[in-house]
């Protein structure tokens, strides 16, 4: 509501006032946009909320919220709490972040296997909706008995990425929160089985996340798509891609720590565009969040295969093209 002074231009009628108030209501709105520190949650419409834009419709629903709600709700950062699922926060305008993500990845159908990989990221939030965040990353193979794969050991230095994240929809003034994310990489190792390779890669996605319940429970969907192409030593290329959907509810326990549940569903393909099936995989697992400081944050979980096929394999799971299990520990540090 916009309030206007009108007592100095009184007019008789009743008729020729209630012109006039409304006629400078709409004067105001329209030169200044700004409401009165004075107004109350109830007198601001619900669709002026959305049509003010991101801050003053965050600066309404922050008025309309509880004190109570407001500062149960502040103190949350989804990005981190939903296992490998991300959520749509990005940080605030400013922040700079370091982040170490380690990605196991365990079992075969026969044999020994175990895939680390290390990312390393320092994050760089540039506007409220805008982050860059340039990356290394380090991986180490163990590959015993294995049938198709041949025994390695081998951690070295694997290559480096460039993330970009754009906030489209602030979960804050919009039903959800949306967040675009697209990260081009090079790799000298391959991590699947540890020996050299030129790996050219790219993933997009897009990361959706709601809180069902005001500062307590939170919903995420992520949309995932990742390809590359790849030499060999014998300069022999191959072409692959993978499609996932991810979905993980998490719950507040209180001020320190977030619990959850995850399930992913991913397919592999041969070719860059989705071309041609190679077979499927479906994980679930519990996950954690939690601040050891007000600067330091840790997250995590445990994936196992419940479901899957690989393509020509009658056998239950895809173990030719994914592993058994898949777990990660992340580390941040907010300066």
């Amino acid at each position: 509501m916009i309030w206007c002074n009108i007592a100095s231009h009184r007019r008789s009628g009743r008729a020729r006032r209630l012109k006039g108030a409304l006629a400078a209501a709409i004067a105001g709105l329209v030169v200044t946009g700004v409401a009165a520190p004075e107004a109350t949650a109830d007198e601001l419409p619900g669709w002026l909320s959305y049509a003010a834009g991101p801050s003053q419709a965050a600066a309404a629903r922050a008025l309309a919220m509880p004190a109570e709600a407001k500062a149960a709700h502040d103190d949350v950062d989804t990005e981190h709490i939903f296992g490998f699922s991300m959520g749509s926060d990005i940080g605030n305008k400013g922040e700079i972040e370091l982040e170490i993500e380690n990605v196991g990845r365990f079992g075969r159908r026969f044999g020994s296997y175990t895939g680390v990989g290390v990312l390393s990221q320092v994050k760089f939030t540039l506007t409220d909706n805008f982050r860059v965040a340039p990356g290394v990353s380090f991986a180490s193979t163990q590959i015993s008995g294995v049938p198709g794969m041949i025994d390695n050991r081998r951690t070295a230095i694997a290559g480096a990425s460039m993330e970009f994240r754009y906030k489209l929809l602030d979960r804050d003034v919009m039903p959800f929160g949306l967040t675009l994310h697209a990260a081009p990489s090079w790799n000298r190792l391959d991590e699947l089985t540890g020996f050299d390779a030129q790996i050219y890669g790219s993933e997009f996605a897009a990361l959706m996340d709601k809180e069902l319940i005001r500062g307590t429970l939170f919903a995420a969907l992520n949309l995932w798509y990742s390809g590359g192409a790849s030499r060999d030593l014998a300069s022999i290329w191959s072409h692959d891609s993978e499609f996932a959907v991810q979905g993980a509810l998490s719950y507040k326990v209180n001020s320190m720590l977030i619990v959850g549940v995850e399930a992913r569903y991913v397919r592999a393909y041969e070719g860059l565009g989705l071309d041609r099936f190679a077979g499927d995989a479906v994980y679930v697992g519990p996950t954690f969040s939690t601040h050891l400081t007000d600067k330091i944050g840790l997250s995590g979980t445990w994936s196992t295969q419940v479901a899957g096929k690989a393509c020509d394999d009658p056998r239950h799971l895809d173990l030719d093209n994914f592993e058994r299990h898949q777990a990660m520990l992340r580390f941040n540090y907010l300066f």
